[in-house]
């Protein structure tokens, strides 16, 4: 059989599929860590207060989010606010639930022997909401 006019069909075809629009799915955790991690080293707290979860809201007003965000906003104004994922992965909670966790350092301190972490942790895998968040200080030689 000549399947020709395939071979000329097939790379319109694909063409085409670019102009499909992207899933309308949510975005994956990584990428609402990091734009919850950005929103709080660019001092847009209010951004990121809506980005946590409403169980993390119902415990924390909107200033008592901002003074425990003050130490990240503060690393950040050091180190630069530019980030990158360092490593995710799942941390048992109280009674053995495990959640999801991302954690991200400064780029500047990629060299460091033991990086200041940036963790944001999610209630699943399906969580598309801040649960908890911290600042882990890089060891100091």
């Amino acid at each position: 059989m000549n399947y020709h006019w395939l071979r000329r069909l097939l790379p319109l075809l694909l063409l085409g599929l670019l102009w499909l629009p992207a899933s309308a799915g949510p975005p994956a955790q990584a990428f609402l860590a990091r734009q919850f991690l950005l929103a709080v080293l660019q001092g847009r707290f209010g951004v990121a207060y809506e980005l946590l979860a409403p169980e993390t809201r119902q415990q924390l007003s909107r200033q008592q989010f901002r003074q425990a965000a003050a130490p990240l906003y503060q690393r950040g104004q050091q180190a630069g606010p530019s980030i990158e994922l360092y490593r995710l992965g799942l941390r048992l909670g109280e009674n053995d639930d495990a959640r999801w966790f991302y954690a991200f350092t400064f780029r500047s301190d990629s060299a460091a022997a033991a990086p200041a972490q940036l963790d944001v942790t999610f209630r699943d895998s399906a969580a598309t909401q801040v649960l908890e968040f911290r600042l882990v200080p890089g060891k100091v030689k």
